[in-house]
């Protein structure tokens, strides 16, 4: 009877950052700036600030230029646009107590700790300075280093060669569904995060911590 290739051991963990390990929301920022007014504050975050285009800066569009561009093209907006990046660290109100618990848990076990985030290579430094958790990695992927942000492939295999990652041998922990999808086709363990006790027992059941 032939038996089962045993799969090798699970030693390392990548990291997603905004919505895993610091809670960054524009509406942080933008309920103060629009009084109160969810209405007018989702209308300003849907069609002008759009996901869209934050991911452009993600990718490495400057700033600058994404700012001026809408800028020109809603002048009556200008304040709340300009404010996208003139007050970027007040849409992240801190670090998620429950997974920098994990993380640390998981570095007093020996646990090569990576992460992998669409974030703007001119913020990123701060970010970094900011918040202590994302100076215990070993190393971190930056989407706007790269010119190119998640979930597109390219991204990930900027982690799996340049860091010398075995994916068989990897989990990636994002909030992001699309993300996570990616992950799992290039043949990493996608842990799809929701919160800090969840992210540890899905870690448990990888041998990765201990219970309880």
């Amino acid at each position: 009877m032939i038996g089962t290739v045993p799969r090798p051991p699970v030693d390392t963990v990548v990291f997603d950052i905004g919505g895993v390990l610091v809670d960054w929301d524009p509406r942080h920022l933008y309920r103060g700036l629009f009084a109160g007014d969810d209405s007018a504050m989702e209308a300003f975050l849907g069609q002008v600030c759009t996901p869209a285009w934050n991911h452009e800066m993600d990718a490495g569009r400057p700033r600058a230029e994404a700012v001026a561009e809408l800028v020109d093209r809603y002048p009556h907006l200008a304040a709340p646009i300009r404010a996208w990046t003139e007050r970027w660290l007040e849409m992240i109100s801190g670090e998620i107590a429950g997974t920098v618990d994990v993380l640390d848990r998981l570095a007093g076990r020996g646990v090569r700790l990576l992460g992998l985030t669409n974030w703007s290579a001119e913020t990123f430094p701060v970010a970094r300075q900011r918040f202590p958790s994302l100076r215990r990695f070993e190393a971190v992927v930056v989407s706007g280093e790269h010119g190119v942000a998640k979930p597109d492939p390219a991204l990930f295999r900027v982690l799996l060669d340049v860091l010398a990652v075995d994916p068989a041998r990897a989990v990636y922990v994002d909030d992001r569904a699309e993300n996570v999808a990616t992950a799992t086709a290039l043949g990493l363990h996608g842990l799809l995060f929701s919160d800090p006790a969840t992210l540890h027992r899905d870690l448990v059941r990888f041998g990765l911590l201990p219970p309880g």
